[in-house]
């Protein structure tokens, strides 16, 4: 009889309870730096690349706060600078808040609005991997897609790359 109580009890206890589980708790805050390049604008007239008689950089920095392991918020914010003819200048400022969604496989789109102070606005979708994880922190390459209006200008479309660290 104590024999079927010691079996009864054992297959009771869930064999969860003798695994370690690496569960995040949320909500879950994390920062990050980065370097974006702008590649190449579309807009009515021929593309403008990048690197063609001039160099414009951003340097994003950040807030992500996820709600659970799929969804969370963002705000991002890019200081620009623009090299050009032996001079460089802060060009621009983003600020750049938005929806993050985890897809699974270590990638992440990133939804955001924008505005500029150069008064310009519109949206961003971003495609986000992450290359590179650590034990405090992760590498990621990120192809954001800005799309802009405003400011008595034609609309554009740009193609980027951005890496950074999250941590």
């Amino acid at each position: 009889m104590i024999n079927l109580f010691l079996v009864i009890t054992v297959a009771g206890i869930p064999y969860s309870a003798f695994a370690q589980t690496n569960q995040s708790v949320y909500p879950k805050v994390m920062g990050y730096v980065g370097i974006l390049h702008p590649i190449v604008s579309y807009s009515k007239g021929a593309p403008v690349y990048n690197f063609d008689g001039y160099y414009v950089g951003g340097l994003p920095t950040g807030i992500n706060i996820w709600k659970n392991g799929k969804i969370g918020f963002s705000a991002e914010f890019v200081p620009f600078v623009r090299a050009e003819k032996g001079t460089s200048k802060m060009s621009n400022f983003l600020f750049h808040p938005g929806v993050l969604v985890a897809l699974g496989n270590g990638f992440t789109f990133a939804g955001r609005a924008a505005f500029e102070t150069s008064g310009r606005y519109g949206f961003t979708p971003v495609l986000n991997k992450i290359v590179k994880k650590n034990r405090q922190s992760n590498w990621f390459v990120a192809i954001p897609v800005p799309f802009r209006f405003g400011n008595d200008h034609p609309a554009t479309i740009t193609i980027g790359f951005q890496f950074g660290i999250l941590f």
